[in-house]
């Protein structure tokens, strides 16, 4: 990733308030409900919101970021609010996890750029167990035409960085799918999701 990329993330994150608020991803929280909590890993999580929030209900955490500013506001985050997650800064391939791992991972609005994306996937999936959990939300294709109603609803403009029903399944082919849908939802998350948006999310067991 160029440092073009690294110094937009950081300049986020870098003020007092919280991009994308405090409060865990609506769908993140209601899934991480059914299950029984584990060792969880969350990709591209900025400034912890959902990893703190799992941390809370006693998953054992881990996490990883570009943004320095974003481990700050983690760190921040989860000393206010007593518990502790292990946070890495850096590129996935630079970071020291292992083979099956991971319990869950939880991959909410992780928009890698397009020409990495499908390798992220895939590595990632390496390091959760047989049987672990994919939590997936992340705008679509189609919130493109979203985004030019509304620039506060937030997401990716370039449509290589958005996910289509279709590149889900092949990235993830090696998965059962519990639910995988397109869906137009209402986000109010922080500064910078806020508004109907178009998302694809998915929760999937790994098969091997």
């Amino acid at each position: 990733m160029t440092n073009a990329w690294t110094n937009r993330w950081d300049e986020r994150y870098a003020t007092e308030d919280f991009a994308y608020g405090t409060k865990p991803n609506n769908y993140l929280k209601e899934q991480l409900a059914k299950l029984t909590p584990g060792a969880i890993l969350f990709p591209a999580e900025g400034e912890g919101r959902n990893a703190v929030f799992a941390a809370m209900q006693g998953w054992d955490v881990s996490a990883f970021d570009i943004s320095v500013e974003g481990q700050k506001k983690a760190l921040q985050l989860a000393a206010a609010n007593k518990v502790s997650i292990d946070y890495e800064v850096g590129t996935l391939e630079e970071l020291p996890y292992k083979p099956e791992q991971f319990d869950a991972i939880a991959l909410i609005y992780a928009h890698f750029p397009a020409d990495i994306k499908s390798l992220y996937h895939r590595t990632l999936s390496k390091y959760l167990r047989k049987g672990g959990i994919v939590i997936f939300e992340a705008f679509s294709k189609k919130h493109l035409d979203y985004l030019a109603k509304n620039e506060k609803v937030g997401g990716p403009k370039d449509l290589g960085s958005l996910f289509s029903i279709e590149e889900i399944k092949a990235d993830f082919d090696n998965y059962h799918f519990r639910e995988l849908a397109e869906v137009e939802i209402e986000l109010n998350e922080g500064l910078f999701h806020n508004g109907v948006g178009s998302v694809v999310r998915f929760v999937a067991d790994k098969r091997e």
